[in-house]
């Protein structure tokens, strides 16, 4: 009698014999091989809209076309930018979205309706798809959070980059980011401390106890604390008060964790972490790695670059966007090779993804502005059909001439890539069941 092992080898050799390394065979074989594995999500969030026609859905020879050439993948018929040359290498695991359409060119607008599914002004707090889909894949342990978001530029709408109505314990742990890109003086932010060609460095806020605090006085700290806390019945309490309960149990216990050593990125080689480019971005794909292989389902990236909306690109278009594209194909390309290396692709997706997308007419400043028309989304990993694409826009790239694809149906794609039912209801506070994505899943991008 055949195991599974002996079943899947018998699989795949016969498809190797008939020459099959498509089709029914390889994704019945990806089925057999992430079957029981913890499934993990990576998002890629591109704060300030991405030009899709200077990154994965260009038009040479048009004048709307733009400074930049176009260059050949390693999957016939796809061209992506010259300036993402080692994801144009790796575009068999790539599967485009070219007709993403919606009705929200505002940036606090489009955000929420991108991250939740939902047009803005809902009374009910609906969650984020990060956060739905953490409380579905969740380790079940007190020691690894659920949803870490590295770089998080929630400030322009704070309500998007939240649990909604799952509560405290499904927003995410943060690190290196803040809901303001402000400081108390007024000025800007920096992202992360950063030191001339050195590695960006990225930390969790407070993770360690202050200088000078040994260990049994900071048991003597925490014993206390929950002393008060169960007198309080603080636990029991709603709103803030079980609010506050929730994020100082999850912070000490992550202090006290072994997964905290997943965050101390000088454990790397250095020449591991110059792979990734040595921008935050590049920094936190490299924690995201980490993080993966130490059990957290739901991890975020954002690349803002020198601003909390880096991709708003109404001056200097191909300037910024270069510059962009050159940190994200270093940091992407480079964690789909070390998942790969690792057995872990397979059971990871990734989403890349932005609010909206830019003009495809250049304007007077060399810039492009807000362009919800006709824009591009990117989907990799595991449970995705790589060397896909999906939809066309015109040859100016104005409007969308095949398949247009809503805003419920990208997601309601990632949570099936993911293994979880798009349309398994949470009960909100108003009791109201409401659907993780009200759209149905892109069959042809997945496996």
């Amino acid at each position: 009698m055949l195991n599974r092992r002996d079943c899947l080898r018998s699989i795949v050799t016969a498809g190797a014999v008939a020459g099959v390394s498509t089709g029914w065979v390889g994704q019945l074989a990806a089925r057999m091989r992430t079957e029981g594995k913890q499934r993990h999500l990576v998002v890629l969030w591109m704060p300030g809209g991405p030009s899709q026609m200077d990154t994965f859905d260009m038009k040479p020879g048009h004048a709307n076309g733009g400074s930049f050439k176009e260059i050949e993948t390693s999957v016939p018929g796809m061209r992506f930018s010259e300036h993402l040359p080692n994801l144009a290498k790796r575009a068999k695991h790539l599967a485009l979205v070219r007709s993403m359409q919606t009705k929200e060119g505002d940036h606090s607008r489009g955000t929420f309706l991108v991250r939740t599914g939902h047009r803005p002004g809902a009374p009910v707090k609906v969650p984020s798809i990060p956060a739905a889909l953490s409380q579905e894949l969740s380790a079940h342990s007190a020691d690894i959070p659920d949803y870490v978001s590295i770089l998080p530029s929630s400030f322009i709408n704070p309500a998007a980059f939240s649990a909604g109505f799952l509560g405290a314990g499904r927003e995410p742990l943060t690190v290196g980011g803040g809901a303001s890109p402000f400081g108390p003086d007024g000025l800007p932010r920096p992202p992360v401390a950063t030191s001339g060609d050195q590695p960006a460095d990225l930390r969790v806020d407070n993770l360690l106890p202050p200088e000078g605090l040994g260990a049994q006085r900071l048991d003597r700290r925490k014993a206390y604390w929950d002393l008060l806390q169960s007198r309080y019945g603080a636990s029991g309490r709603p709103g803030a008060p079980a609010t506050h309960d929730t994020v100082y149990r999850r912070a000490m216990q992550l202090a006290d964790s072994p997964l905290s050593s997943a965050f101390n990125l000088g454990q790397e080689t250095d020449a591991s972490r110059r792979a990734y480019g040595i921008s935050p971005f590049g920094q936190g794909c490299l924690l995201a790695r980490r993080l993966i292989e130490h059990g957290v389902p739901v991890v975020e990236v954002s690349l803002s670059g020198m601003g909390p909306l880096g991709w708003d690109s109404h001056i200097d278009n191909f300037k910024t966007v270069q510059s962009l594209s050159e940190q994200l194909d270093l940091g992407w390309s480079q964690l789909i090779s070390e998942l790969e290396e690792r057995g872990l692709l397979e059971s990871t997706t990734i989403a890349w993804m932005g609010e909206f997308g830019r003009t495809p007419k250049i304007n007077e400043r060399a810039g492009r502005d807000h362009f919800p028309d006709a824009w591009s989304c990117v989907l990799a990993g595991g449970g995705i059909a790589g060397g896909a694409i999906i939809g066309k826009t015109s040859d100016d790239g104005q409007e969308v001439v095949d398949r247009p694809v809503t805003v419920p149906d990208f997601l309601a794609t990632i949570a099936k890539a993911v293994g979880v039912d798009p349309h398994k209801e949470n009960i909100s506070d108003e009791r109201r069941p409401i659907k993780i994505a009200d759209g149905e899943p892109i069959k042809e991008l997945l496996t």
